[in-house]
This record gives C-alpha cells, structure tokens and sequence, in this order.
C-alpha cells in the first residue's frame, strides 16, 4: 500500500486551500537559508581588517550582530509558519477521520476497542503535525543549508570542498541505515503502545470478573508482554538516535582538525587549502554550521519515520471498508409539527408523519437470512419474517438468540451473508444516515446521554426538529412536567443526577418518538425496574406506540403484542 494515499491527497488538497500561508512559509524558508550565510562573511572582513592592522570602524560589528538578529529572526518566523500550516493540515485530518468513523461498517467498532479508536485520533494524527512541525519541511529547509554552505565552501577553499564532499556520502549512508532501523522500531512501538491503551480500559471494565476468576496474574502477564515490547522497541529507537549525533559532532571535528593540518604540511596544500586568518575563520564557521543542521536532520529523521507509521496507520483506518449507502443524501422532507391536539395536555398519540417515503403494507420483510458474526457460529439460518404496516411484534428467547441481532440487521449495522432484509423494499444497509432517525425509533435497555441539554438529549442536534416537537414527544412520554420544573426547562444541563431511572427511560421514549418515525423498535427497556417504574414506562410506550409498527425485545408474557415469536439458538 502506499505511504502516503489518500493522507497524501489530504494534505495536498490542505496545503492548495491555504495556499497563501504555504508561500508565506516557503519564502521564509528560502530567506532563512540565505541571511544564514551572511553571519559567517561579516566575521570574514572583520578578522581580515584585524589580522593586517586595518582600522575597524563599528560599522562591521554592528552589522554582524544584526545579520545573527536577523538569523534569529527569520528562523523564529519560519518556526511559526511551519506549526501554523502543521495544525491546518491536523486540523482537516481530523475531520475527515470523524467524518470516515461515522460511515464504519459496525464490525469495525466490535473487532476495535475504544483505546484503539482514540490512538488513531489522537496520537497518529499527532505524529503527522510532528512531520511539518518537526519533520519533512523542517528537514527540507536543512538541506538547503547543507547545499547553501557546502556551495560556499568550494567557493572559499577548494580541497576543503572536496574533503567535505567526501564525507557527505558516508553520512548519507548513515543516515539512510538509521532510517530504515528507526522506522522498523517507530512501528513496533506504536502496536505496543496501542496494545497497552486497550489493555488498560479492558482490564477496568471487566475488573469484577477478573477478580472472582482469580485472573490477576493473567492480565498482569499480558500487560508487562505489552509493556516489555513497547520498551524494547522505544530502546531500540533511543539507540539509534543517541548514535546518531555523536557521530555527526565527531566527523565535524575530524574535518576541521584534517583541514588545519593540511594547510599546514606543505606548498601544495596550502595552495589547495590555503585562506586567510578571516576566511578560515569563516570556513570554520560555515563547517559548523553545516554539520549542525546534518546532526538536525538526524533529530529529525526520527520524527518522520514515527510519522510514517502513524500515516500507514491512518491510511488503512480510511481504507476501511463503509457502510453502504451512507454517502448518499437521504431522501427527507420537511417534517410536519404535531398537530394541536398533540400539543395540548391530552396523551393520545397522532397518526405520524414521517419524513421518510409513505410506507407500503410490508414494511419488513426478513428473506430467508443467515448471519454469523465470526463467519462460523450461525446466530440465524433461513430465517423469513413479515411485519405490517401498524403491527406490534415481540420478540423472546435465551441469550444468543438472535433478538438483538435482529434489531441490528433491521437498522442496517450489519449485513446477512445469506438472504436480505429489507425496510419498505430497500435493502436496509442501503437506507441513508439522514433518512434512519426519520424512519427509526429506537429505544435501548439503558440511556446513552450525550453532551449538552435537556432539549440536545432528545434532538441529538437534530436542526430540523422544532422546539415544540421537542416539547410534544416529552409530552409523549410523560415527561414534560418533570423537564418544566427544572430551573431552565429544556436549556437545562444534563446530568443523571436530574431523573430517576425511570425517567431517563421516559427520557429515551422521547427522543426515539421525536422525529416521528414509522418503525419504534424497542429492546428489553423495562428490565430491572420496580413495578411502579415499569408502569409508567410502558404507558408511554403504549401512547407511543400508536399507530406504528412495533418490534420489541421482552420476556414479560403480559406485555400487548399483535404477535409473539419465540427464536431459539441454531444448532
């Protein structure tokens, strides 16, 4: 796969977005290079003047000390700029990714945990800032130092230009070993690192059942291999660059000394390495400032192999595959507010109107369908189903069943390896984002809050949805007196702490009802509920139920269902 893909086309199309701060940049670097070669011919004339008894007026001084000002100057500059375009580039990376995660086919998220997710984001994506900031365009304008003083140095003194020459390919050969151990070890220990980042969370969600297997010393063991790997990995990193920058200070004073001793052998060498006392004071100069940016580039070499394996990293996360469908608009019209009996006090439900297509009688149709998760444990074979437009079905069964499965495959998560599910005749993987919260209600055993509101609980941001829709569907559920005595209503902060558990499952009705959808699916809701609890809970589930088709998941025999299917595990 290449390096770079489709990060590479990104950050192409960044950088032709911001066109102007890439000139910006680019020029800087070019005057930073220039006005460093400057510093190095100021002290040249002033060592000259000196040595032959010339007198030294404080121009030259003067002049010297602010073309390093200068050098400051422009370098700080050309830091910034460089930092500023490696954060618009960061920037725009991660919205696409945010944008690829919510297109992720729903075995991605089973096959990867959290930890897993949030490295990709967080510390890949921060490799990629450290390849401009620190990185590739930093390495670029170090080069052209490189190439800038050696030019300078033929100029200045001949045989030092060709004994510089000649150890310039032995570095180049160091350089390009050292990248290629640096990569190997920057890639092992980012699969340690994130490898440890899964173990953690994992060992803190399953800490009970740990305990009571005793399996204290298995997950120890698992976490020190994850840990021993990272660290010998990282070792290996910090040797290859702990070398790395001795050797470049060794070889810039080796080629000073061979450079003094040279000129001082002989008649033909000092005609080939002859200067005088200013210009070899300036060669010495342009010498260290030659193998300062060499012993740079070897700091930065570090920096772009542990970015090009967060960018190989980030390549196959946009390699994924997607669900389909998801890229295409959905098919959605403008929602029409509940009528004004519905905003009275009164609990009767309207007939809906959803914004989705006008339903046909079938509205899901199960054909002949067999799903694994694992490719080898069937969890449904040859299953068929039909449900009606207005009909309530429930579902019960052991664990592993198939009941929660089926809710999946109907809200289009995951697709059947055999047969086909389709929701008023189209394939439900197939079904646009915009057009599911229009068509699905879906209501789960416990509350998933997210950040903001009261009011953004039940909208989940939706724009297209009203204040009074909102303030219907709580009126739905049988919440709305509750969410009225808060000090701020609907604008109020969420917190847990504000409702019983009931009434987050009230909570949850409404935002489930509040789009009006034409399928409510709700998956065993009222469990662990007091009776009183569960009461209120499924009279709003009746109020809300009227006039839709209905799915549940409930092993309560008294519950009203036009239709009740037991499924049972596949042998």
């Amino acid at each position: 796969m290449n390096k770079t893909g489709k990060l590479g086309s990104m950050v192409r199309q960044t950088l032709r977005q911001q066109r102007r701060l890439s000139w910006a940049a680019g020029l800087i670097i070019l005057a930073s290079v220039l006005t460093a070669l400057l510093p190095p011919l100021a002290l040249e004339r002033i060592v000259d003047r000196l040595t032959a008894g010339q007198a030294l007026t404080l121009a030259l001084p003067l002049l010297y000390f602010c073309l390093l000002a200068a050098v400051d100057l422009l370098e700080a500059w050309q830091n910034t700029l460089i930092t500023v375009l490696g954060q618009k580039v960061t920037h725009a990376l991660r919205t696409a990714l945010c944008a690829k995660l919510s297109r992720l086919e729903a075995k991605y998220f089973t096959q990867n945990g959290p930890a897993e997710i949030t490295s990709r984001f967080v510390n890949d994506v921060d490799t990629v800032d450290d390849l401009f900031s620190d990185g590739i365009v930093s390495m670029m304008a170090d080069s052209l130092k490189v190439l800038s003083i050696l030019l300078v140095i033929f100029y200045k003194s001949l045989g030092l230009g060709l004994l510089v020459s000649l150890v310039t390919p032995g570095l180049f050969a160091l350089t390009r070993l050292f990248q290629k151990r640096l990569l190997r070890a920057q890639l092992d220990n980012r699969i340690a690192i994130s490898q440890v980042n899964q173990h953690l969370p994992e060992t803190l969600h399953n800490l009970r059942t740990i305990r009571n297997l005793n399996s204290q010393g298995f997950m120890q063991l698992k976490y020190d291999h994850s840990i021993q790997a990272s660290y010998q990995a990282s070792d290996r990193s910090n040797f290859y660059d702990s070398v790395y920058s001795p050797m470049i200070v060794c070889s810039s004073t080796a080629v000073t000394s061979l450079m003094m001793c040279a000129a001082a052998s002989g008649s033909d060498m000092q005609q080939l390495f002859g200067l005088s006392v200013g210009s070899a004071v300036a060669v010495m100069a342009y010498v260290s400032r030659l193998f300062t940016p060499l012993e740079s580039i070897g700091m930065e070499i570090q920096s772009i192999q542990s970015a090009v394996a967060g960018v190989r990293r980030i390549n196959e996360f946009l390699a994924e595959a997607e669900r389909p469908g998801c890229p295409a608009s959905a098919g959605r019209t403008q929602q029409a507010a509940p009528s004004a009996a519905t905003r009275g006090l009164a609990p009767a439900a309207p007939a809906p109107v959803s914004r989705f297509q006008l339903p046909p009688p079938v509205v899901i149709c199960f054909d002949q369908v067999s799903f694994s998760y694992d490719g080898q444990t069937a969890v449904l074979k040859d299953f068929s189903l039909t449900v009606r437009q207005g009909e309530s079905v429930t579902f019960s069964g052991r664990s592993g069943a198939g009941k929660s499965t089926l809710f999946r495959l109907i809200l289009g998560f995951w697709e059947p390896q055999q047969g086909q599910v389709l929701i008023m005749g189209q394939k439900a993987s197939q079904i646009p984002d915009q057009a599911r919260r229009a068509l699905f209600g879906y209501v789960e055993q416990s509350f998933h809050a997210v950040p903001g509101t009261i009011a953004d609980q039940i909208s989940l941001f939706d724009q297209d949805l009203k204040p009074e829709q909102l303030r219907w569907a709580s009126r739905l559920a049988g919440l709305d007196g509750s969410i009225n005595k808060l000090p701020r209503g609907y604008q109020t902060p969420f917190s847990p702490a504000l409702f019983s558990q009931g009434q987050l499952q009230l909570l949850a009705i409404a935002r489930a009802i509040a789009a009006q959808p034409q399928i409510l699916l709700f998956d065993e809701m009222t469990a662990n509920m007091d009776s009183e609890t569960e009461r209120q809970v499924l009279m709003a589930l009746d109020r809300a139920s009227r006039g839709r088709t209905v799915l549940s998941i409930s092993h309560r025999q008294q519950q009203h269902a036009d239709r009740r299917i037991l499924l049972r595990q596949c042998p």
